[in-house]
C-alpha cells in the first residue's frame, strides 16, 4: 500500500526554520520523482519544490528559493524540507507528493499519491 506521510510542522516566528519530512512506505522513494506543495486558506495549491529520482535534479519556486532546500534519505525512504528564513505567507498546509511537478526521472505511478499534510503557520 502507498503511503506517504508528513511531519515536522508547527507554530514558528518570521526567521525561523523547519523541517518537513515525508515518510514513504509501500515503494522506494528513490525510484520516483517527490514534490512539495501547498495551499493557504483561499488560495490555489502551489507547487513548492520537487526533486528527480536518478540524478537528483531539483526545482524550486521562485517565492521560497534561497529559503527552502529539498533533499531526500535513500535509506530512510524519506524525503526533506528544509525552511529557513520563513515568512508569515509561507503559513500553509504542506503536502508531499508524488505528482512531478516539473523534476524528471525514474517511474511514475498511474495515479499520483498525497500525504494527508501538515500545518506550517509563520507567526510573531
Amino acid at each position: 500500500q502507498v503511503q506517504l506521510v508528513e511531519s515536522g510542522g508547527g507554530l514558528v516566528q518570521p526567521g525561523g526554520s523547519l523541517r518537513l519530512s515525508c515518510a514513504a512506505s509501500g515503494f522506494t522513494l528513490n525510484y520516483y520523482v517527490i514534490s512539495w506543495f501547498r495551499q493557504a486558506p483561499g488560495k490555489e495549491r502551489e507547487g513548492v519544490s520537487c526533486i528527480g529520482s536518478i540524478d537528483g535534479n531539483t526545482y524550486y519556486a521562485n517565492s521560497v528559493k534561497g529559503r527552502f532546500t529539498i533533499s531526500r534519505d535513500n535509506a530512510k525512504n524519506t524525503v526533506y524540507l528544509q525552511m529557513n528564513s520563513l515568512k508569515p505567507e509561507d503559513t500553509a498546509v504542506y503536502y508531499c507528493a508524488t505528482d512531478p511537478l516539473i523534476c524528471v526521472g525514474g517511474y511514475r505511478f498511474s495515479k499520483d499519491y498525497w500525504g494527508q499534510g501538515t500545518q506550517v503557520t509563520v507567526s510573531p
